[in-house]
């Protein structure tokens, strides 16, 4: 299996944009710029865009998690908060802080817990982080 996407991008560092594409059709010359990426300007940028997918992969990791122990969730709800930081070797992605919540009718918290680390630990994109990884899951 392989996934696409693709950037262009026009002009200096500080002046220039980008747009992002993938095949999917949800990015489709969504545009990026160095405000967006460094100064909280509105709209996308590549740090964003991974903490979604680790968002997304996380999900779906604890879902099968929890569907091998037969329990099956009403929802997970995952959000993911990435750090990048300027260190000495240059901008860094030195974290990533997984929040998920789940409603999982049989489940306990303690099982929760259990399968929700084994998610984080199996999610191919966590996986493909060079980062710290922390979490907190809590059971509704």
């Amino acid at each position: 299996m392989q996934r696409k996407a693709s950037a262009v991008w026009k002009g200096g560092l500080k002046d220039g944009k980008g747009s992002i594409s993938a095949p999917g059709g949800v990015l489709n010359n969504t545009p990026y710029s160095f405000t967006t990426r460094f100064e909280n300007a509105p709209g996308t940028n590549p740090e964003e865009l991974i903490a979604a997918a680790h968002a997304g992969c996380f999900s779906m990791a604890l879902s099968a998690q929890l569907g091998g122990a037969n329990l099956t969730p009403e929802s997970i709800s995952t959000s993911v908060t990435l750090s990048l930081e300027k260190l000495d070797s240059g901008w860094t992605i030195t974290s990533s802080h997984i929040d998920v919540v789940g409603k999982v009718p049989g489940a306990d918290a303690a099982t929760f817990q259990k399968y929700a680390e084994a998610a984080e630990k199996g999610c191919p994109v966590s996986k493909v982080l060079n980062a710290k990884i922390t979490m907190n899951a809590k059971l509704e």
